[in-house]
């Protein structure tokens, strides 16, 4: 029998930790005490979010890196291999595999994601990734197509045929635009009901494909009021065919005990010690090849892209940091998840200075002995 998914708990504000799996983490920074995604530390981090009551983790399919000094993004820990690892790990941890549609066959992730939901007792969730990095797909050796809509209309077949293989008991053929199969079947299926499914989107095509099929959309927010709209546009497109698409998006965190201290932090690794090469670089496939963030956000937010992927900034003391949790709640974001330079002694201090003081918000619930 599976678990209770901790996705639909009642947590007001739920929270999930991003990109351990990858080398670096968030930061694009040369800082010593960068994130080593090494399996030991990523365990020692998720043995303590589990047990602290942080809901998910989520982790970046990445292929290539970005170069620069440090090779951001270059080490990467494949992401349903990593879960299947954590899911044997933990007991109520929510652990997403992140999965491109172009470079996966939706037989071989059914089974895949199936096998490691029943070695987790029903506590796997699927990402699913259209695809945007160019460079990826030319060292897979496939073609990146200049449509967006096109790469959904992909992503969506490939995401009906494994709905398809998980829900039928006996063996079925598949004749479709991108896919043809005869004498389909998957077995074991899922132990949940249901596998939580997220998508990561900005622009107007993938936003559509989160409508359809998501539980959660992934998206970047900028400002208070930025988010206050994005929420309220989806939440009025989902409720439009019939569904309620929870909005999620990533905070990058520096808590000290004073605010000087988080901003001379935040300073020292992602201006003084940024891999500028590494960020500009990232920044031109976004704007070249993904819409994940605006032209202006790109130009604007450069620093933000060194200190923690473009996510929003959350810097200074534990009582600053729950109060802008708390006004990012209110924007009707249904979680955030968090990126530290180093997740594991970071988190600690998080979980010990600002959680209770989440709790006292009412935006979460002290975790159950």
């Amino acid at each position: 029998m599976s678990a209770k998914s901790p996705m639909y708990n009642d947590n007001k504000l739920k929270l999930g930790i991003f990109s351990a799996n990858c080398s670096g983490g968030m930061a694009v920074t040369k800082v010593e005490e960068r994130w080593e995604n090494t399996w030991e530390n990523n365990l020692e981090l998720v043995r303590q979010c589990d047990a602290a009551g942080i809901e998910f983790m989520l982790p970046i399919a990445r292929w290539i890196g970005y170069g620069g000094d440090t090779d951001f993004h270059g080490g990467v820990l494949e992401t349903v291999t990593w879960a299947a690892g954590l899911l044997a790990h933990t007991q109520n941890i929510q652990i997403f595999a992140t999965v491109h549609t172009a470079f996966n066959h939706p037989i071989v992730s059914a089974k895949q994601l199936a096998t490691i939901d029943h070695l987790g007792n029903g506590r796997v969730g699927l990402n699913v990734v259209a695809g945007w990095n160019k460079p990826e797909y030319d060292a897979f050796g496939v073609e990146l197509s200049a449509e967006h809509a096109q790469r959904y209309a992909y992503a969506q077949e490939w995401f009906d045929y494994v709905q398809k293989l998980w829900a039928e008991e006996k063996a079925f053929d598949w004749n479709g635009e991108f896919f043809q199969g005869t004498g389909v079947y998957s077995n074991p299926r899922p132990a949940q009901k249901h596998i939580p499914i997220l998508n990561a989107a900005a622009s107007e095509e993938g936003r559509n494909f989160a409508m359809q099929n998501a539980d959660f959309l992934f998206t970047p927010v900028f400002t208070l009021e930025q988010a206050t709209d994005v929420v309220a546009d989806i939440k009025s497109k989902s409720a439009a065919v019939g569904r309620d698409v929870g909005v999620f998006s990533f905070c990058s965190v520096v808590c000290r005990p004073s605010q000087k201290e988080a901003e001379e932090y935040l300073d020292y690794y992602a201006n003084q010690n940024a891999d500028w090469e590494a960020v500009d670089y990232l920044m031109k496939l976004q704007g070249m090849h993904a819409q994940s963030f605006t032209p202006e956000a790109l130009a604007s937010f450069r620093d933000r892209f060194a200190a923690g992927h473009g996510g929003y900034p959350l810097v200074g003391t534990p009582d600053h940091i729950a109060d802008e949790l708390e006004k990012l709640s209110h924007t009707g974001l249904a979680g955030l998840t968090l990126s530290f330079v180093d997740y594991a002694k970071e988190f600690p201090y998080f979980r010990d200075e600002v959680i209770p003081r989440l709790e006292r918000k009412g935006l979460r619930l002290p975790v159950s002995e």
